[in-house]
């Protein structure tokens, strides 16, 4: 069973052609998506995707580009978007400091709320890091040391200290089309050494189109592509490889049903 973990079917890009990016999707194989929300004044959009169809989940979330205009944001206020049943997920969320469109203090502050709405609600919590490794490990393990919540570090590009302690902490990761990048070595050479039983797929799209599909808008459609990267990288059949990302992805967001 092909899994995306992680959309972005509410997308601009997505507005002209929505239902074809979808039926395409399953011909494709893929069985299950989660739509991600990146800022609460769109989650509403976000869930009507998943209300509609049955195999699509939603998370809410607040992006770190947009926590500027979130830095009053309070854990209950995610609560209360993830009491719907077809919620599975908090974030996307996290620390970008390669772009920083919202101060560090914003994405810091935001980035704890969710973690307490994520283990208080017990979701796991879908993170965003980039050029953030130290911050990053150090705001995980000082939360986890609070009290214990589900970690997803989703499309993970950053590096291999990063990766150890999150998966000392129990982490998931998610692997996206970067890693069939040709310049993509140190993202593979990290891929190769996660927990196996902890790795699933994604797209991201529009985003971060896999080769040979690179340029194009990305789609669920081509995860097929991120399985057989990561196949190869891991040395595992195709099967193998969507069996174990499958198995992965309902342990972690226990709240979806298996089809």
């Amino acid at each position: 069973m092909l899994i995306d973990s992680h959309v972005n079917l509410h997308a601009p890009q997505f507005d002209p052609d929505r239902d074809e990016v979808i039926a395409r999707a399953r011909a494709a194989g893929v069985a299950l998506m989660l739509t991600i929300c990146d800022r609460l004044s769109r989650f509403e959009a976000v869930h009507e995707i998943a209300e509609r169809h049955a195999d699509i989940w939603a998370s809410v979330g607040v992006h770190p580009h947009e926590a500027r205009d979130y830095a009053d944001l309070e854990a209950r206020r995610l609560e209360a978007f993830a009491a719907s049943p077809r919620v599975v997920g908090i974030g996307e969320t996290g620390l970008d400091f390669h772009y920083d469109l919202s101060p560090r203090e914003d994405q810091t502050r935001v980035f704890r709320v969710h973690i307490a709405a994520a283990r208080r609600l017990g979701l796991p919590l879908i993170v965003h890091s980039r050029e953030a490794d130290r911050e990053m490990a150090e705001i995980l393990e000082e939360e986890h040391a609070r009290g214990p919540f589900k970690i997803l570090m989703h499309c993970y590009t950053s590096g291999a200290e990063l990766a150890r302690r999150a998966a000392a902490l129990g982490a998931w990761f998610s692997v996206s089309g970067i890693a069939s990048f040709k310049t993509a070595l140190d993202v593979r050479s990290v891929i190769a050494d996660m927990p196996p039983d902890r790795i699933l797929l994604e797209t991201d799209c529009p985003y971060l189109a896999p080769v040979p599909m690179r340029g194009r808008r990305n789609e669920p459609a081509f995860l097929p592509h991120v399985r057989s990267t990561l196949a190869r990288i891991r040395g595992w059949s195709e099967a193998e490889t969507e069996e174990r990302t499958a198995e992965a992805f309902f342990t972690l967001f226990d709240k979806v049903a298996r089809p």
